[in-house]
């Protein structure tokens, strides 16, 4: 039997080409290989899974390929790139600061870059999660980093580039890598269902991008984890918002009719139903006023393309925001992000969600009212 193995690993990009959503960053660094005019030192920061590590090792291989190609892409057939597919290139050192951060690590470290590389043009040396070397060691580096032999290129990668100190910030050249965009993240997903055979719904597909929040390595965790678990056929809606215990939009869309309606009743059963399943109230307020936000989107054709849904659910958000007043939702957004607020403050969060539910539901008459008041005031005046 053949051992599984995550997409997150199997479907690594391997060149430049293939990394996704960080083309300002693959733009740059092929540019510098063309022009020959590669930093000595590479500081790689942004948020988890968008491909830090990745970018590193593929420019480890890409400057050490004896054939590039004509895009300065790594040839993978040279004795260099086939060697660090099976993982034992000697020109490339990865180390994991955070199980070595000590100031006898580094100390190993510089050590080995005295050594010329045997074979290629460069010995590259991949620290990731930089920021948890200890303030000794840093100053350990220090030199190395600044002045290291020719054939030396460090690259660092880090999730958090507050915590590393000015004077070795002032060292390396700095690439901010982007959150993933949802749209990205799903046009990957589609291919590599369509490489492994597996029927999906578009819809699926666009809720684990949007879960993933921007990284790559999480989107691909949560697809193999729903495709594991609808037995590896057929990847539906239903199964995802089951898997990942998300709210379906569908109950935001049923409550915001209901309080146009301005039945209460309703409105409150409603929310019953979604406690009974085992949804928290907070995650509740949280989703109604993302909902709220993209019925306002849906106010100005402009505006629309900010919406991140299916097109069959922009036409469900485009109908529903025209039958709410722009004054109904600017004001039920602020009823629910008072709410959300103070949620965590309140001893009785049941009735503090349905405080805000019952006054969302007297919200069109409240408006109608004041729409009065002011047309009164107008004639008297």
């Amino acid at each position: 039997m053949e051992n599984f193995v995550v997409s997150a690993r199997k479907y690594r990009p391997s060149d430049f080409k293939s990394v996704v959503g960080q083309q300002h960053i693959t733009t740059t660094l092929k540019n510098a290989i063309k022009n020959n005019h590669l930093a000595q030192a590479f500081l790689f920061c942004g948020p988890r899974g968008v491909g830090k590590t990745t970018c590193a090792r593929i420019l480890a291989k890409t400057i050490n390929c004896q054939n590039q190609t004509a895009d300065y892409e790594a040839c993978n057939t040279c004795d260099s790139c086939l060697a660090f597919n099976n993982n034992n290139s000697f020109n490339v050192h990865e180390l994991d600061a955070a199980s070595n951060n000590s100031v006898d690590d580094i100390r190993n470290l510089v050590e080995q870059v005295r050594y010329p590389p045997q074979q290629g043009q460069y010995k590259v040396y991949i620290i990731d999660e930089v920021h948890m070397l200890s303030s000794n060691a840093f100053n350990a580096f220090l030199k190395t980093l600044e002045e290291p032999p020719k054939y030396a290129i460090f690259i660092l990668a880090t999730t958090e580039k507050h915590k590393i100190i000015p004077t070795i910030l002032s060292r390396c050249q700095i690439f901010d890598f982007n959150r993933i965009q949802i749209k990205d993240i799903g046009e990957h997903l589609k291919y590599i269902a369509s490489e492994e055979k597996i029927e999906f719904e578009e819809e699926a597909l666009r809720l684990i991008a949007s879960k993933a929040d921007g990284a790559l390595r999480d989107a691909l965790s949560m697809f193999d984890l729903i495709v594991t678990y609808s037995a590896g056929n057929k990847l539906t809606y239903l199964d995802t918002i089951n898997n990942l215990h998300i709210l379906d939009y569908d109950y935001y869309f049923k409550v915001v009719d209901a309080l146009l309606e301005e039945s209460i009743a309703k409105t409150l059963l409603i929310f019953d139903e979604i406690l009974k399943k085992g949804f928290d109230g907070q995650n509740f307020v949280t989703g109604l006023s993302e909902h709220f936000r993209d019925l306002m989107v849906c106010k100005d054709p402009q505006m629309i393309s900010l919406l991140e849904v299916s097109e069959s659910a922009k036409e469900r958000y485009v109908a529903q925001s025209k039958q709410a007043s722009l004054s109904f939702i600017l004001s039920a957004l602020n009823i629910c992000n008072y709410s959300e607020i103070h949620y965590k403050a309140s001893k009785n969060q049941r009735l503090h969600v349905e405080l805000a539910l019952m006054k969302l539901a007297k919200l069109p008459q409240a408006i109608s009212l004041a729409a009065l008041a002011q047309e009164d005031s107008k004639k008297k005046a």
